[in-house]
């Protein structure tokens, strides 16, 4: 027989209403409604407000949760209507009955209610933004450490690719000189700066509206627990939170959540256009650019033997795909609040913990899998450098502009490389040529 049920009446309806083919809630977001959960006990209890034997079986009833004891007790979809009602009262349920249920093997004839005593001073309107907002923090700082891994594996091949010179090229057509290693330093630096962006959208986060209820105006809140609430959730979740300035605000209004998705997609369109650069530059391997060298991964296809495709660049450009269209969702959620509320969390919850969490296992995946371990193709980026009419920029300020011009045309016209013609019409010696073109 598997563990007993501790979830109640209210899950059981929204079992019934949201009979859904759909992911279960995270549990992260889980996880951390139950660290508020035990925060407020404990605040309640200080303030003299929940007796200490019911708030110390509430405590204990969230430490399971928090230990992964009773993980098959949330058992709703994360797509539901409401605020986030039914997940609210799920976990209100299972606290309140297995905290009942301690107290029963300690021979005490006290129960703990889901409501009076578990949700005391508490509405889904204030706990579930501030839970996501928590969920959310955490998932951005291992995004961070993610990103941390990728810009490290950029430098290393920066430094590693620094002598190589390579074609530039702009509009899909050759342009300029430069080197591997610069391009992989621009991928560093490009990375960096999108990181700045999500970590100063993380900033909104530590501002929870808990303590609001309802509508953000703490009716059926305690003033003595909401002094306490906040050192008591600091300890809780040793992250450095505090009340918005504006309770009502923060209900009203969800869109933090936006800016974080925001910064999120803007982060993923820059790792899908460096993807794309990498699906380029190793195309061929013989009919294509071929410069890159990719990790062979798997086999490329169940009919062409031999064939092996960049799938870690193309995951990653998917995954942008998949973060802006949950950006999209989370913008259309957000506006769609109505006056007091911002109601439609539970879509909200759902695509912004997805987007954060694949985004952050897919920028690891690709960081080590892939530019970790690619390789420059040397004689192939030579070759087309060499091929090309790349170093006629160079020369404009040693022959001028017309002679390097009609030398271009000449080397497009004959086949012969920009090199050729040059010492061919004696405009300069091989060295002045090395000695012009070196990068």
């Amino acid at each position: 027989m598997g563990e007993k049920k501790y979830y109640g009446a209210q899950t059981e309806k929204a079992v019934k209403n949201f009979p859904f083919d759909f992911r279960r809630t995270y549990k992260e977001f889980i996880y951390t409604i139950v660290e508020i959960k035990k925060a407020a006990a404990r605040s309640h209890a200080a303030a003299g407000e929940l007796d200490r034997k019911r708030a110390a079986a509430i405590v204990r009833a969230c430490d399971e949760v928090l230990n992964g004891k009773h993980d098959n007790q949330f058992v709703l979809p994360s797509f539901q209507g409401g605020m986030g009602t039914s997940n609210h009262m799920n976990v209100n349920e299972v606290v309140a009955n297995r905290a009942t249920e301690t107290l029963a093997k300690q021979n005490k004839i006290l129960t703990v209610h889901a409501n009076d005593h578990v949700n005391m001073s508490h509405s889904t309107n204030d706990v579930m933004p501030s839970a996501l907002k928590i969920a959310a923090i955490r998932l951005v700082d291992k995004l961070d450490g993610s990103l941390d891994v990728l810009i490290a594996a950029f430098e290393k091949k920066a430094k590693q690719f620094a002598k190589i010179q390579k074609l530039g090229r702009t509009h899909m057509q050759d342009a300029v000189p430069m080197t591997l290693g610069d391009e992989f330093a621009s991928y560093a630096e490009t990375v960096k700066r999108r990181r700045e962006g999500v970590r100063e959208a993380k900033q909104y986060l530590f501002e929870l509206s808990l303590g609001g209820s309802a509508v953000g105006n703490s009716i059926n809140v305690s003033p003595k627990y909401k002094k306490l609430l906040y050192r008591e959730l600091r300890k809780v979740t040793k992250l450095p939170l505090k009340p918005a300035k504006s309770l009502m605000s923060q209900t009203a209004s969800v869109t933090d959540f936006l800016v974080v998705s925001q910064s999120l997609t803007a982060l993923c369109a820059d790792l899908s256009k460096i993807a794309g650069d990498f699906r380029i530059l190793s195309s061929g391997p013989k009919g294509g650019i071929g410069e890159l060298i990719l990790p062979e991964l798997q086999a490329g296809s169940s009919i062409m033997p031999g064939k092996v495709n960049p799938v870690l660049p193309e995951a990653l450009s998917q995954l942008y795909y998949l973060v802006s269209g949950n950006n999209l969702t989370i913008e259309h959620a957000v506006e769609g609040g109505q006056l007091e509320l911002g109601v439609m969390m539970p879509v909200i919850t759902d695509r912004l913990i997805e987007s954060l969490k694949l985004s952050q296992e897919m920028i690891e995946q690709f960081a080590k899998k892939c530019v970790a371990i690619a390789l420059a193709n040397k004689p192939r980026i030579k070759e087309h450098l060499e091929k090309s009419t790349a170093y006629a920029t160079l020369l404009n300020p040693i022959i001028g502009y017309d002679a390097a011009a009609a030398c271009v045309k000449e080397a497009v016209a004959t086949g012969k490389t920009l090199r050729e013609v040059v010492l061919a019409q004696k405009l300069l010696t091989p060295k002045e040529f090395d000695r012009a073109t070196k990068r």
